[in-house]
C-alpha cells in the first residue's frame, strides 16, 4: 500500500511538473484596492460614507437641540402636549436610526457588487495569464503563510487589469 501511494505521488508530481510551474500565488485584497477601478469605487464609496455620516450627525444633533428644548419646557407645558412632543421626538430618532442604517447597508451591498464584478473581470485575466505561464495554481495570498516574492503575481495582474478596465459601475 505504501509503495502505491508513493508511485502515485511521484507520478502526479511528475507531471503536475512537467505542464507547468510552480504555484504562485496573488493578493486579492491589494488588486481590489489597489487598481484603478478598485481605487476609483473606494474613494467613490468612502466620500459617499463621509457625506452620509455628516448628514446624519447633524441630523442628530438637530434631535439632541429638540430634546433640550422639550425637557426645559416639561414644566410650562400640558403632560398630555410634554407626551406628544416626547413621542414625536422617539419617532423622529428611530426613524433617523432606520436610515442611517439603510443607507450604510446599501453602501456595504455596494462595495460588495463592486467586489463581485471586479473579481469577475480578475478571473479570466487571471486564467488567461496562467495558459499563456504556464502556471498550475494560484492561491489567494491570504492563505499563504510563507512564500518568495518572485512567485507573487499581484502587480502583474493589476497592471493587465488597469489596461483593460478603468472604472466601475454599481448600481
Amino acid at each position: 500500500m505504501k509503495k502505491i501511494l508513493i508511485l502515485t505521488f511521484l507520478f502526479l508530481f511528475y507531471f503536475s511538473s512537467s505542464f507547468g510551474s510552480e504555484t504562485h500565488f496573488i493578493d486579492f485584497t491589494k488588486v481590489l484596492n489597489s487598481s484603478k477601478a478598485g481605487s476609483a469605487f473606494q474613494k467613490k464609496l468612502q466620500e459617499k460614507f463621509a457625506s452620509s455620516t455628516k448628514k446624519f450627525k447633524n441630523e442628530e444633533i438637530s434631535l439632541r437641540k429638540q430634546e433640550t428644548e422639550i425637557i426645559a419646557q416639561k414644566n410650562i407645558l400640558k403632560k398630555e402636549e410634554y407626551k406628544s412632543k416626547v413621542e414625536s421626538l422617539r419617532k423622529k430618532v428611530t426613524d433617523l436610526q432606520k436610515r442611517k442604517q439603510t443607507t450604510f447597508n446599501n453602501i456595504a451591498k455596494s462595495r460588495d457588487k463592486a467586489k463581485e464584478k471586479l473579481l469577475a473581470n480578475v478571473n479570466p485575466i487571471l486564467e488567461k495569464y496562467m495558459e499563456e505561464n504556464k502556471i498550475i495554481l494560484v492561491l489567494d495570498a491570504k492563505a499563504v503563510v510563507m512564500g518568495d516574492i518572485d512567485y507573487d503575481i499581484t502587480e502583474q495582474i493589476i497592471k493587465i487589469l488597469n489596461q483593460k478596465i478603468s472604472s466601475l459601475e454599481v448600481k
